[in-house]
């Protein structure tokens, strides 16, 4: 039973890192379609992926899971929560309904949340910065995370690196939050970074970053500040 997804380009696109990663952070069966954002064949890619939906129906963005029966899933929120009820032994949500409960909610957070830091500083894996401004509105998205990741019982107490102590999809969902954060030196407190730098140890996200270092760049996403080396 392997599941089939489409992906875009690994060094920018945030929500398909989120939807690989719903995957193979929990090992279930998976085999990757790639494509390019922005460029002509994008759309044309979307369409051999998804044949079935047309028109107004047809997908647009990436990433898009197709399930081993068929059945298509368009988003990425809806990707993680199927995979949690088809797969219940993987540990996709933390064991405890109290800590599940507030996982879901710091992860429906980050699904439709932070704009300010999106638009700022969108995902790029290939660089790192230095002296970068940040506004208000960005400042007040990191102090947000901050006070999300410390409500977090493995954060909190300084045990574990993950936020509920074991791996789950509430790191899957904060894993590009936390390569902008370090990509672009942003300040955030001791814990937090502390966090920042278990995503940046895991195997899983070093693989995925080495694999976009070998696709062909989109100047589009690089930023006009100081560059630094890659904090990994």
């Amino acid at each position: 039973m392997t599941y089939r997804l489409l992906i875009a380009d690994r060094s920018y696109s945030s929500w398909s890192l989120r939807g690989w990663l719903s995957l193979a952070a929990f090992e279930l069966p998976v085999s990757l379609t790639e494509t390019r954002m922005y460029l002509p064949g994008f759309r044309t890619d979307l369409a051999a992926f998804a044949p079935e939906l047309t028109g107004a129906a047809a997908p647009r963005t990436v990433p898009i899971l197709r399930l081993p029966e068929g059945g298509l899933l368009t988003d990425s929120l809806a990707i993680a929560e199927t995979l949690a009820e088809r797969h219940p032994e993987a540990g996709l949500w933390p064991a405890d309904p109290v800590a599940r409960a507030l996982a879901r909610s710091l992860v429906a957070e980050m699904h439709s949340g932070f704009s300010a830091l999106r638009e700022a500083c969108p995902m790029n894996l290939r660089v790192a910065y230095t002296d970068v401004p940040v506004s208000d509105a960005v400042r007040a998205d990191l102090d947000r995370l901050e006070a999300l990741w410390e409500s977090c019982s493995g954060l909190s107490r300084g045990g574990a690196p993950w936020l509920f102590g074991a791996y789950s999809l509430a790191d899957v969902f904060f894993a590009p939050v936390a390569m902008r954060i370090a990509g672009y030196g942003l300040g955030v407190g001791t814990d937090a970074q502390a966090y920042v730098a278990a995503h940046l140890a895991h195997p899983l996200l070093r693989d995925w970053r080495a694999r976009g270092l070998a696709q062909p760049e989109q100047p589009a996403y690089r930023r006009d500040y100081t560059t630094v080396d890659w904090p990994s």
